[in-house]
């Protein structure tokens, strides 16, 4: 949702020794892969613009039911069995990626039937009637809703591909949290051309990268976690010096 202004120019990188087609068509999103919600959006004439689904809703609730052994719910469908059924309805599971259940302190009032990792050492896991599932394969499920949602948009009935995304994460996301961020998208079919943590995508939006300098702080009053970044800014390059939140 915030991270339109960057993509043009991270589509203007080539890797070493690539030398790309002439006119090629490629196309990138940018990803807001919430606790709460997604969302999805692309540059339109150097605006960034929110995709919406079929039925014009910009957001998907971050929400995943496993309905049977191979029916996948995702977004408002799940949302409405969540009370009926939420042992396999999984939500806010941005909170468990890269995390252990000794990590994970509020799991014990969760309502689900959790799996630690071998040892307690890794990522736990879920136990649904489709089996045991990681955090990262929940959230692949949300990425692949929104990459086929992008795909639908951009494409219409032509056959085509995302180019890549850039996904925002929170600040405060460590090494395993944001590798399980990039596996995710990967397992959904995504190409990760950058992981942009979430105070600088907004600063951008906010055009804080053309020639501001300064300390600035930065507040998101998010669905799942009310975070604070301080960054400093200087010569449009963002340093997160500090971070802090309550989730």
């Amino acid at each position: 949702k915030r991270n339109g202004g960057l993509l043009m120019a991270l589509l203007q990188i080539s890797e070493p020794g690539a030398s790309p087609e002439p006119h090629q068509k490629r196309l990138a999103v940018g990803i807001d892969l919430g606790t709460t919600n997604s969302l999805v959006a692309t540059v339109r004439n150097s605006i960034a613009v929110v995709l919406n689904d079929e039925d014009g809703h910009p957001l998907l609730p971050s929400i995943v039911r496993y309905a049977g052994e191979d029916r996948v719910e995702v977004g408002y469908a799940a949302q409405l069995q969540q009370a009926k059924d939420p042992k396999n309805t999984i939500v806010s599971v941005k909170r468990y990626m890269g995390r252990g259940l000794k990590d994970v302190a509020y799991a014990e009032n969760a309502p689900y039937d959790f799996v630690d990792a071998p040892g307690g050492v890794g990522m736990l896991q879920l136990r649904t009637r489709a089996g045991v599932k990681s955090p990262v394969e929940v959230s692949a499920a949300i990425l692949r809703e929104l990459r086929a949602r992008a795909e639908a948009t951009l494409f219409g009935k032509e056959t085509g591909e995302l180019y890549g995304a850039v996904i925002t994460v929170p600040a405060y996301f460590d090494d395993a949290q944001r590798q399980a961020t990039k596996d995710a998208a990967k397992l959904a079919g995504l190409n990760v051309m950058r992981l942009l943590n979430e105070p600088t995508a907004a600063a951008i939006a906010y055009g804080l990268d053309n020639g501001a300098e300064g300390i600035y702080a930065v507040f998101d009053l998010g669905g799942g976690t009310f975070d604070i970044s301080i960054l400093r800014l200087t010569k449009g390059v963002f340093e997160v010096l500090s971070t802090g939140g309550d989730s």
